[in-house]
């Protein structure tokens, strides 16, 4: 059950690159949970994924000399899903229906993930050094929050000057 939760249901597995497979398919499952319950529930679904990241990651590492292996995507999900939440507010915020998640917004989210856990620039790099189930998650949660400041000043940007 904890490789299970911890590879994301085998997204983890999917190669090459396993931490972009589990973020591909942390932002389309996170598009899907922001259609049927809008903001509030995607924020519910990642506190839950959250806790039970911590949960699975420190269950299915323990023992292993490295616990940071690649087929762990839970991290990502977690992560991925706090970028989306920004934009996800956003349009919650002005009373957009929850069927209106344009894809700027998601792609934006998902792009400066990326950048951000490969990139490991300032706070997100400490995070990772620190090892441990610690280490693994912290990173990625970090990533999601640069990744979502990063999608609302492009939005700002785009909106109040040029569109």
């Amino acid at each position: 059950m904890h490789r299970l939760i911890a590879t994301w249901f085998g997204a983890g597995d999917m190669k090459p690159a396993p931490g972009t497979w589990g973020s591909a398919v942390a932002v389309a499952l996170g598009v899907v949970i922001h259609w049927i319950g809008s903001f509030p529930l995607l924020a519910l679904a990642t506190v839950a994924v959250t806790a039970l990241g911590f949960w699975a990651v420190s269950h299915y590492t323990a023992g292993m000399e490295d616990p940071d292996r690649s087929e762990i995507v839970i991290d990502e999900v977690a992560g991925q899903w706090l970028a989306l939440l920004f934009p996800s507010y956003g349009f919650w915020h002005a009373g957009l229906p929850s069927t209106d998640f344009p894809w700027p917004g998601w792609l934006a989210a998902f792009l400066f993930f990326r950048l951000f856990d490969i990139w490991k620039p300032s706070i997100i790099g400490r995070a990772d050094r620190e090892g441990g189930t610690m280490g693994v998650m912290m990173d990625d949660l970090w990533a999601g929050v640069f990744a979502g400041i990063s999608v609302m000043i492009c939005a700002g940007i785009y909106h109040g000057l040029i569109a």
